[in-house]
């Protein structure tokens, strides 16, 4: 099976675990299979060094015109989201990514970005509880879920802020290869991953959410 390419979006002021938990993740994967499942590159509307949240300096990988097709999109949140959200070239950039991606992903506020792209529309959604009321002003043909870790809508995942978007991660490869290999990712970075309906321990063991 050929690796699938994962195109994390980095923009200035992005928080820095809302892309950096997905990478770790997705290469967690590759690490604990022994082989490369995914692909995961960073893009930029340009290849100049970006300044995330405390001055985190990352160096994107591509830019908009010369990154691969992706197969997996991931769109962090953050302050630098109340810019990215209104600029056209960003919004024609995810549309595009988006209409031939497998999924799409969110993270934290990074839901914004996609619902002015216009893909929630009609859709259930999740963002950063500091959020919740902007979120439902702002798009109003979405439906907010609140207190959740992500909302899995098949093609397009929201996640609640900063760390669950570790959780979705962990989701999406148990999606494509299994939740075992899920289990084992999550084991691996010694994290306790949480599935909506259940928590399951690093060791495996779960039990549901009362």
């Amino acid at each position: 099976m050929k690796p699938l390419n994962v195109a994390i979006f980095i923009f200035n002021d992005a928080e820095v675990l809302d892309f950096a938990g997905p990478f770790e993740v997705f290469n967690v994967a590759n690490t604990v299979a022994g082989k490369q499942l995914f692909n995961v590159y960073l893009v930029a509307e340009s290849e100049q060094m970006q300044f995330a949240r405390n001055n985190f300096r990352i160096l994107p990988d591509y830019n908009f015109a010369e990154g691969p097709p992706s197969d997996i999109l991931v769109i962090p949140g953050g302050n630098g989201r109340k810019i990215q959200m209104h600029q056209v070239p960003v919004l024609n950039w995810v549309k595009h990514e988006a209409s031939t991606a497998s999924l799409v992903l969110s993270v934290c506020t990074g839901s914004f970005i996609l619902g002015n792209a216009g893909l929630l529309n009609g859709l259930s959604a999740t963002t950063h509880h500091e959020s919740y009321e902007e979120f439902e002003k702002t798009f109003p043909k979405t439906k907010l879920v609140r207190e959740v870790k992500y909302i899995d809508n098949g093609k397009i995942i929201t996640a609640a802020g900063i760390s669950a978007g570790i959780d979705m991660s962990v989701m999406v490869v148990g999606k494509i290869h299994g939740i075992e290999l899920a289990k084992e990712v999550a084991r691996h970075m010694e994290y306790t991953l949480q599935l909506n309906d259940r928590t399951i321990f690093p060791e495996g063991k779960s039990v549901k959410e009362s």
